[in-house]
């Protein structure tokens, strides 16, 4: 039976929000498709009605969303991952208690072939590798699920669905829960996916290097495109124009049935004609024109009648235990940033990355050593749950007058403006906005602050591609210091210009930048893993 999937002519809506309107989605099997589109525009919600069969699938195929973090109980990480395979688990079992029962060893027979047709005994192994792969070290392995947090309990949804390997799986943002380490794992596996994958991202060198194809979803239909991200970037500009000559021809046509019912719709003699035009009128679908190419462009303004001279902030033999546990986080940490700064740090989830920026902005005190701020730095700070510090009862005027009093409506509007957010989104309560426009007036916020450092912590998770370019010149053009924590390749590569690792109790400037640790990191998994993952 055919793995294709061919859903046609449907509709998909939010609320009273019309979605998608008469689209087909058409899915070759074994194909690695990735989903595109501006914040908002449904991809979200496209991927849950496929999950929850809201859209027709053919009944022979096997469809999982990885959505929800995986349950906390008394259930090994391991197990937990493995408890997938049900018909692994319930023949186990049986073998069990047929052993035991010393009966019926026609079945015990039949069961273990069984067993051996589906290569039982490799797939504790293959989990191993897959948790591994996710970052989960031996020792996390054997810890409960209940043990974890949200963001890993989602590691190991990913890592029973990477198991199961379904007949269509569908990704939402995957790499937002990962470190980079974990990023160029889950590439490397989905590269040979054997089969459909959906997947949504608005990290570009994770697109380009997992996806056969584009689906760009855009004028509430589906546009489908050969080869990666920036394939489809390159050939999109001449479909949009061949979609505005539709449109004009299309529009066009309904213009004439117009005049001619507007002409005769009182004349006797053409009565049955305008009725039957009418009636042409009333069966088309309602005309929309085409989206253009969204150009999103903004940046972040640096006080240049007050340009700090030297370091703005300095660490020198910086030391860090948390007093609660006692437990040594970092030692020895010597860095410094000026206005020239471009700095990205990376490391493994856990190693520190956050407890760092908290170091570095004063919210934690070093148990060794001294974090020093340049008396006249003004530094800007962009939280990776950021949606948690905004009031939600105001819209985006009202935080921005909240945050920095005595402007008038229209002044705020042209500073949101500035960052897309534009029309009645500026007006609307922060509680309705979309993660990424949320993400927009946090980073008006930033400009309106006039910083001489911006420090952002993983800015990229709620963005769309458009916006993580549009954030990347941004940095670029910055004429202050940049701190960025960041897996996102692309951000990385554009916007900095050296690399701090936070790896083993420290943080180190690592000469050859991005290419040298990404080219570390590859290295290691061709040699079969990172050492200190078995540990």
């Amino acid at each position: 039976m055919s793995g294709d999937i061919l859903i046609e002519n449907f509709d998909l809506t939010f609320g009273a929000q019309q979605l998608i309107q008469n689209a087909d989605l058409n899915l070759a099997a074994g194909k690695r498709y990735g989903c595109v589109g501006r914040n908002g525009a449904g991809k979200s919600t496209l991927l849950r009605a496929l999950s929850s069969r809201g859209l027709s699938l053919p009944t022979n195929i096997s469809v999982l969303h990885v959505e929800q973090e995986v349950i906390g109980d008394d259930t090994t990480a391991l197990d937990s991952v493995l408890g997938v395979l049900t018909e692994r688990t319930s023949l186990l079992k049986e073998a069990e208690d047929l052993g035991a029962s010393g009966a019926d060893n026609d079945r015990l027979l039949v069961v273990h072939e069984r067993l051996e047709e589906i290569d039982a005994d490799s797939k504790p192994s293959e989990a191993a590798g897959i948790l591994d792969g996710l970052g989960f070290t031996t020792k996390m392995q054997k810890m409960t699920t209940k043990e974890f947090s949200g963001g890993w309990r989602m590691r190991l949804a990913l890592a029973q669905a990477l198991l199961m390997e379904p007949d269509l799986l569908l990704l939402d943002e995957p790499t937002n829960m990962l470190d980079m380490r974990a990023v160029l794992w889950l590439e490397s596996r989905l590269q040979n996916w054997p089969n459909t994958l959906l997947t949504v991202s608005h990290d570009r060198s994770y697109l380009n290097s997992v996806c056969t194809d584009i689906i760009h979803l855009s004028s509430r239909t589906l546009y489908y495109y050969k080869g990666d991200y920036d394939t489809f970037e390159k050939t999109r500009g001449e479909r949009h124009k061949q979609q505005l000559r539709d449109y004009e021809a299309q529009k066009s046509y309904r213009d004439h049935i117009q005049i001619f019912i507007d002409r005769f719709r009182y004349n006797a003699n053409r009565a049955a004609q305008v009725q039957s035009k009418i009636k042409i009128l009333e069966k088309l679908p309602v005309l929309y024109p085409p989206e253009p190419p969204e150009v999103v462009k903004f940046g972040f303004n640096a006080p240049a009648e007050e340009r700090i001279n030297g370091n703005l902030l300095q660490m020198d033999n910086v030391e860090f235990r948390y007093s609660s546990t006692n437990r040594q986080i970092f030692t020895g940490i010597d860095l410094s940033c000026d206005s020239k700064s471009r700095i990205a740090i990376v490391g493994e989830n856990g190693a520190g990355k956050s407890t760092l920026l908290k170091l570095l902005l004063g919210r934690l005190e070093p148990t060794k050593g001294y974090v020093t701020h340049n008396r006249n730095c003004r530094i800007a700070y962009f939280a990776q749950h950021h949606i948690e510090d905004f009031d939600l009862s105001l819209n985006p005027i009202e935080t921005l007058r909240d945050f920095k009093p005595g402007k008038t409506a229209e002044e705020y509007r042209r500073i949101l403006g500035g960052f897309g957010c534009t029309g009645d989104v500026a007006t609307r309560k922060m509680n309705v906005l979309s993660g990424g426009q949320k993400s927009r007036v946090a980073f008006a916020k930033l400009g309106f602050a006039m910083p001489h450092l911006l420090v952002l912590d993983e800015p990229t998770n709620h963005l769309d591609v458009e916006t993580v370019a549009a954030l990347a010149e941004a940095l670029k053009q910055f004429k202050g210091g940049v701190i960025l924590v960041s897996h996102d390749e692309r951000l990385i590569s554009v916007a900095c210009n050296e690399v701090w690792n936070c790896a083993d109790g420290t943080v180190k400037r690592i000469e050859g930048g991005l290419e040298a640790y990404r080219s570390a990191l590859l290295a290691d998994f061709n040699k079969g893993g990172i050492s200190k993952h078995k540990e």
